[in-house]
């Protein structure tokens, strides 16, 4: 469980195309780019099964199998903190952000110089149906990155991957030469990036906020800046960077939101928003702040250096699912933000 008694309990022996994502970026950041490659083949599998361009945010390593959620209730659970679930219901939500997470995995085949198989205008072809699926549902509530049961919101991270999911075809089209498609998804990118940035922004908060037209503080948005959608140095991205410390930070440690959801008040920190967080910092010139945070971080790893999917604030112990990919991804984009460049280093 995500903490003790909090019913936080999830099955995770499967992909979430959004999870995937992160790790084929930061893989591809060391240089490991046949797993890119394959996971491009995977959801080529996945989008043939499906027979249109409406995702589910998570399938079975073999797609077509059912992951319909159950508690087995013979079974008491970590140190008895129940209930134990097979199954993930998220497989029924709407998640706009996994149209995003698909194109910026398969833009590296297009960009990357490494490949010796290139993307072409196959893929880009079977790309556009779902930009065109994510920019109709770019500004309509779904379930989100933390995959609310209870409520739905125009969240501000889906949409802003719905812009992803137009701004990398734009780019893609530009390359393969398609100059009418690389304009008109140009202007589409353009228009709900304006739209986002105005209907995220709260004054008041100082902050983008985790909705559309809200004061709902979430840590999802320090990867604005990462997705390209803001500047790191834009006076909004660098306020929020300071607002959400502030706000959701915990003994070093930051929570998703603070907010009451479906199972109260969240007491663990997620160990990836943390390495947002870092790397927010540095992109905004807190190297020093980043790298204490960040070392902190790699003293909490076990004994076989892993680490888990939460942090207790309190106590610095792991909980949730261990190992976690999103927290050793975290890891390695850090580190790199961090790093000295090899021009530099002496």
């Amino acid at each position: 469980p995500e903490d003790p008694g909090s019913g936080r309990n999830w099955d995770y022996r499967y992909c979430w195309i959004r999870d995937a994502y992160f790790t084929v970026h930061a893989l591809n950041r060391v240089g490991a780019t046949r797993t890119m490659e394959r996971f491009i083949e995977y959801i080529t599998n996945v989008i043939a099964l499906e027979k249109g361009p409406a995702l589910k945010p998570v399938y079975a390593i073999l797609p077509e199998k059912s992951l319909a959620e159950r508690e087995a209730s013979a079974l008491g659970g970590y140190r008895g903190h129940g209930p134990v679930r097979i199954g993930n219901a998220a497989v029924e939500q709407t998640q706009h952000d996994v149209y995003g997470s698909v194109i910026l995995a398969a833009s590296q085949m297009f960009f990357d110089e490494r490949l010796p198989k290139k993307g072409d205008k196959a893929l880009f072809s079977l790309l556009e149906p779902l930009g065109m699926h994510a920019l109709s549902q770019a500004l309509t509530p779904d379930a989100g990155i933390w995959e609310y049961r209870g409520r739905t919101r125009i969240h501000t991270h889906s949409a802003a991957m719905c812009w992803v999911a137009c701004d990398r075809l734009a780019r893609i089209a530009g390359l393969l030469g398609l100059q009418d498609r690389a304009e008109q998804w140009r202007t589409s990118a353009d228009g709900l990036r304006n739209t986002i940035l105005q209907r995220a922004w709260n004054e008041a908060a100082q902050c983008f906020t985790g909705s559309l037209d809200t004061d709902e503080i979430d840590a999802s948005v320090l990867l604005l800046h990462e997705l390209g959608i803001v500047s790191a140095s834009d006076e909004r991205f660098v306020a929020t960077v300071d607002t959400i410390g502030r706000r959701l930070m915990r003994n070093g440690h930051l929570l998703r939101y603070a907010a009451p959801d479906d199972f109260g008040a969240p007491a663990a920190a997620f160990t990836t928003c943390t390495f947002w967080y870092v790397d927010a910092l540095a992109a905004t010139g807190r190297r020093d702040e980043a790298r204490r945070i960040f070392e902190e971080l790699l003293a909490r790893r076990n004994h076989v250096g892993l680490l888990s999917e939460d942090i207790a604030p309190e106590t610095g112990e792991l909980w949730g699912n261990v190992p976690q990919t999103y927290s050793m991804v975290g890891i390695i984009v850090a580190a790199m933000r961090l790093s000295k460049g090899w021009e530099s280093a002496r």
